[in-house]
């Protein structure tokens, strides 16, 4: 190739072309060289040193280079483990800014920056060239016609998430052509943007689409993949297998056509994001990525011993977030997604472990810092995953403002309530009501609780009403994988099941999980395919099954039509009613001179609880007054927003309970709107007649009574 290298400048940071030439900027400080890599059509390979260094940003210009132009580093500098140094310029390596990444990479011997079955592994340099196996990074064209799209950005209270993973999604879809299923493409299908719409979710959260290592060693031996994608090799990149267009940057156009469309649908675009480490792994690890350019900077080593590595994530290395120049690649990275690619929010897998400045978990830490000052990202959804694994990683409630938080303590109180176990009415009562008592002393609002039964990582809901143990043989890690300690219950009997009683009464807790849910405080969030009876018999750690056990089945005999029905009108019945989606908290008072207070809680016999009820253990029965005349929510013209009031009627009970309606609420009339024994969503015309003051629940059921 006939190159000519020009200075060019220090930023932006990857490959820019600008119509006539590519500039490329890459960092590493303890790098003593920076080649960049070009190959042509048939894989022939021009290295050219750039020779420019500017704040250790190894840069150059080069006239000529268009989109589609493949390219990667090599990076020359000391190889030595015991201080932390692992260059190799055998290996090629991925530019951390790559907007556009051709595929996989390969496990070979070949891309390990060490010897194979060597006496000291790690330590000895490995004299073999990766360039056959490692993906290569593109350079793109970033013009796209985005219509006037715009940032949807739905209020937090009117937002409902619905969890989904792209492949996963489409991919036995019988309806959609075979060539876009499992695709950016085939999720906004048609078919599939109708299907959304109809369930009535605001916004798609989408598992890991930054470019991922797939063919990892652990897996491929047994005949598995990496399928959720929570090993990064590209921050910028969206996942190339995902594309239906193809690999050589037609992936960023197929992805951007999908959050246009989704837009259109009116329906948000959240991404799971996993800043907190790479694909590369622990010591023994692969070097393809950071490792290669400047593991010193890049990871969390050990300080007494820098061969290994700072591990809180799980997963064999920690990104060094306290370092400028690692917080800038994820500040650039989110800024990219939400300027170019219109992403609408992030949620941050582990996020306690971007709070790790030294050792322990800061709240304050310079990357929240950095968030709430930015102009960009303060303006967008922003999700943590409030824990990781190292030691004080569990920080449920301890995030600053602006950030909302997967609410595991919902989901645990929610599913012991159900179940019958470990629960009392005063825990239950603060998750229902959005848990004050967690985020409402930090300043934050109600939204700061999303909440959510299941998810991803753990049972599907048919799962969790249908065993007490996870089932995860298929992993190959003989059952010790994934969480043991689930808060589930089988109703009766350890998985599938002939037992008509033993199914019905399964079905009934699904109701009642998902009821709860939607008519909590807070944002509620669906695992996809929950609605529909997705079941991966049993297995609670799917991270490894690219294939039947964790794709959708939409073949109409194994679809719960019944079910995705009452989901479909039971979401509707919240968007309708905006005493369950209030911006402000419940006082528990009179507000506005009114006599009635904004929520009253009532025993079973129609009594306002005591303080000793809240505590009493066993106690499986209450109710709830919900006013929606003092909502404290205004229109978009200033005016107060009134609804009907509800009483919700809880009976985690096994028998039937009698309620007694309270004494200041029995001149009012009321007509059931939902009954969790119920299988269809209940006639709207039933009502009760001003002197019936007892209604019966029967047991693991809950009843919805509506003023009229």
């Amino acid at each position: 190739m006939n190159i000519k290298l020009l200075p060019g400048n220090p930023y932006p940071l990857g490959a820019s072309w600008d119509g006539k030439g590519t500039l490329v900027a890459i960092f590493s400080k303890n790098a003593t060289r920076v080649d960049l890599c070009l190959f042509n059509n048939w894989g022939q390979e021009t290295s050219i040193p750039l020779e420019e260094v500017s704040n250790y940003i190894w840069h150059g210009y080069i006239p000529g280079i268009k989109p589609g132009q493949h390219y990667w580093f090599r990076a020359h500098g000391p190889f030595d483990p015991t201080e932390g140094y692992r260059f190799n310029p055998k290996k090629l390596l991925i530019d951390p800014y790559a907007k556009a990444i051709t595929s996989d990479v390969e496990h070979k011997e070949a891309i390990f920056g060490y010897r194979w079955n060597c006496e000291d592994q790690d330590l000895t340099a490995s004299e073999i060239d990766d360039a056959p196996w490692v993906p290569k990074a593109v350079v793109i064209d970033e013009s796209f016609n985005w219509e006037e799209d715009t940032l949807l950005k739905h209020p937090w209270h009117k937002t409902i998430i619905y969890e989904v993973h792209v492949k996963g999604f489409t991919k036995q879809h019988l309806e959609i052509p075979e060539n876009l299923r499992g695709t950016y493409t085939g999720l906004v299908h048609p078919n599939m943007i109708a299907y959304l719409q109809n369930l009535g979710i605001t916004a798609v959260e989408l598992l890991p689409v930054h470019h991922f290592f797939v063919q990892q060693g652990h897996l491929i031996d047994k005949g598995l993949t990496n399928y959720w994608g929570y090993d990064s090799l590209g921050y910028f990149a969206p996942h190339s297998s995902y594309s239906a267009s193809g690999t050589q940057g037609q992936q960023v156009t197929e992805f951007k056509n999908m959050v246009k469309t989704l837009h259109k649908a009116g329906i948000e675009v959240i991404l799971d994001v996993v800043y907190n480490h790479t694909g590369e792994g622990n010591h023994l690890g692969p070097t393809f990525f950071l490792r290669g350019i400047d593991n010193q900077v890049y990871y969390r080593i050990d300080e007494e011993n820098p061969r290994y590595y700072v591990d809180f994530t799980g997963c064999g290395n920690s990104l060094n977030v306290s370092h400028p120049d690692v917080l800038k690649l994820i500040m650039d990275s989110l800024r990219y997604w939400v300027l170019e690619m219109h992403i609408d929010g992030f949620r941050f897998d582990l996020a306690a472990a971007l709070a790790r400045e030294l050792y322990e978990v800061g709240t304050l830490a310079t990357f929240f810092d950095i968030i709430h000052q930015e102009p960009v990202l303060s303006n967008v959804k922003l999700i943590a995953e409030p824990w990781d694994l190292g030691e004080g990683g569990y920080q449920v409630g301890q995030f600053p403002l602006l950030w909302s938080e997967w609410n595991g303590k919902y989901r645990d109180e929610i599913r012991n309530f159900w179940r019958g176990q470990d629960s009392t009415l005063a825990s239950f009562a603060y998750r229902f009501m959005g848990s004050a008592d967690i985020y409402e002393i930090t300043g934050r609002k109600p939204h700061a609780s999303v909440n959510f039964i299941t998810a991803h990582d753990g049972f599907t809901l048919a799962d969790l009403v249908s065993y007490n143990e996870k089932h995860n043989e298929v992993n190959g890690e003989n059952n010790n994988d994934g969480e043991t300690y689930n808060y589930s219950w089988n109703c009766g009997e350890e998985g599938e099941t002939d037992d008509l009683q033993i199914l019905a009464l399964r079905e009934q807790q699904k109701r009642n999980f998902l009821t709860t849910l939607m008519l909590s405080q807070g944002v509620p969030m669906i695992l996809g395919g929950d609605e529909i009876g997705r079941s991966q018999q049993g297995n609670n750690n799917g991270y490894c099954q690219d294939n039947d056990i964790s794709w959708f089945n939409w073949d109409l005999t194994k679809v719960n039509q019944d079910f995705l029905l009452f989901t479909q009108q039971l979401i509707k019945f919240r968007h309708q009613h905006p005493v369950f989606r209030r911006c402000k908290w419940f006082q528990g008072k009179a507000l506005h001179g009114s006599d009635a207070k904004d929520v009253v809680w009532f025993n079973s016999k129609g009594e306002e609880m005591t303080e000793e009820q809240w505590e009493e253990e066993g106690v499986r029965a209450i109710s709830i007054f919900l006013n929606g005349e003092v909502i404290e929510i205004t229109d978009i013209e200033g005016n107060q927003v009134i609804d009907a009031s509800f009483l919700l009627l809880f009976n985690a009970e096994e028998n039937t309970l009698k309620f007694t309606l309270p004494s200041n609420l029995k001149s009012q009339l009321w007509k059931i709107v939902i009954d969790t024994t119920k299988t269809y969503w209940i006639d709207q015309e039933k009502m009760y007649q001003v002197n019936q003051s007892i209604t019966s629940v029967k047991g693991r059921s809950l009843m919805v009574l509506q003023s009229i």
